[in-house]
């Protein structure tokens, strides 16, 4: 399997998770999650151990579920605390607990070793807390597609051009040179069209009608969050590169989850800074980018069902390929690191290395 487990993963918005209990999919581990009596989302291993009913076909009490087959019923933690007919609970009466974090109506779940939990490492962006900024939870795209795949055309501003030329990109942009960094923590893509013609995004919510500078950041965070910094200004502000606030700027969120190893859900958002307050602009926002969205989650699954097919020869590479080559090396090395244990160097060592 091709999954990072040593990760936060996004398993959808707060409002996804109140009492009853909701069975999903992640990483190709099921999982059943509801929201505790104390506020706090709980997410477990969706089978029982006795006879692998999922648990989401059972019943919630209390804080508890209950197995809807013979009765075995499990804590917030995992354990179990009854089995009917009978007063001792075995050892092996569990089912795995993930550990939860919930911050700025994102809820997240750490898929591999609970030891190595640590909440600070969950994405976090300084414009979530800042007024200034609009936050706006968006929805949920369902790809027919290997996760890796929909990562990489979130680092990928060439084709934008091609792929949502009424939406995000026009034509003025074809052969304007993408800048590529992969020496940070995130691999980062970007470029600038100056003095062109805005895009349908920008005619609508910016309400430019001469020409603007146009810009695309794309910032891609192992293994699957993707934050796409674009946005115009007046062409006639010569904006500097590190003054994009002086323009109208969005940040677009991809939150990529894998499901299975040809499923994946995209949960997007977007932060703004302009109409704040403005619900009708987020549902008009919504509107343009789930048709964009559309566009990618088309040519995606085309892609995905090609992968599939025998292949007489090996796909080519060209020079826009750069960041999804270093992405896919980074998955590579993570997936790898898991798979074995470092223990360390030896006290007296055999083997004496020289190079």
């Amino acid at each position: 399997m091709s999954f990072v487990r040593n990760a936060w993963y996004v398993a959808g918005w707060s409002q996804d998770f109140a009492e009853a209990l909701v069975p999903l999919t992640m990483l190709s581990q099921p999982l059943v999650m509801f929201r505790a009596s104390d506020g706090r989302v709980v997410a477990l291993e969706d089978r029982c151990p006795h006879r692998l009913l999922p648990l989401s076909k059972g019943r919630r009490i209390g804080d508890t579920i209950q197995c809807g087959y013979h009765g075995m019923t499990f804590g917030t933690d995992g354990r179990c605390v009854r089995v009917p007919g009978q007063d001792n609970l075995p050892a092996s009466a569990y089912v795995d607990a993930f550990p939860v974090h919930e911050a700025h109506g994102i809820v997240w779940v750490w898929m591999g070793d609970p030891a190595l939990a640590d909440r600070s490492k969950v994405f976090d962006m300084p414009e979530f807390s800042d007024p200034a900024w609009h936050l706006h939870l968006g929805d949920k795209l369902h790809i027919r597609a290997n996760y890796l795949n929909v990562a990489e055309n979130l680092v990928d501003p060439a084709h934008v051009s091609f792929v949502h030329p009424t939406t995000l990109g026009n034509a003025a942009s074809e052969n304007v040179p993408v800048h590529v960094r992969t020496s940070g923590e995130a691999i980062l893509a970007w470029r600038w069209i100056r003095d062109a013609e805005p895009v349908g995004f920008f005619r609508q919510f910016g309400g430019f009608a001469g020409n603007v500078d146009r810009w695309h950041y794309y910032h891609l965070h192992l293994p699957s969050t993707a934050v796409i910094d674009f946005g115009s200004v007046d062409a006639g502000l010569n904006c500097a590169e590190d003054e994009r606030d002086r323009g109208v700027r969005i940040f677009a969120l991809h939150f990529v989850t894998p499901v299975t190893e040809g499923y994946t859900i995209d949960h997007w958002m977007h932060l703004r800074n302009t109409a704040i307050g403005d619900e009708a602009a987020s549902e008009q926002m919504d509107a343009m980018f789930r048709v964009a969205f559309a566009e990618d989650k088309e040519v995606l699954e085309a892609i995905h069902e090609e992968e599939r097919r025998p292949q007489r020869r090996k796909p080519i590479r060209i020079a826009i390929d750069k960041g999804p080559n270093v992405y896919r090396k980074r998955i590579r090395d993570l997936i790898a690191a898991e798979a074995t244990e470092d223990l360390g160097a030896a006290e007296k060592p055999v083997y004496v290395y020289h190079d």
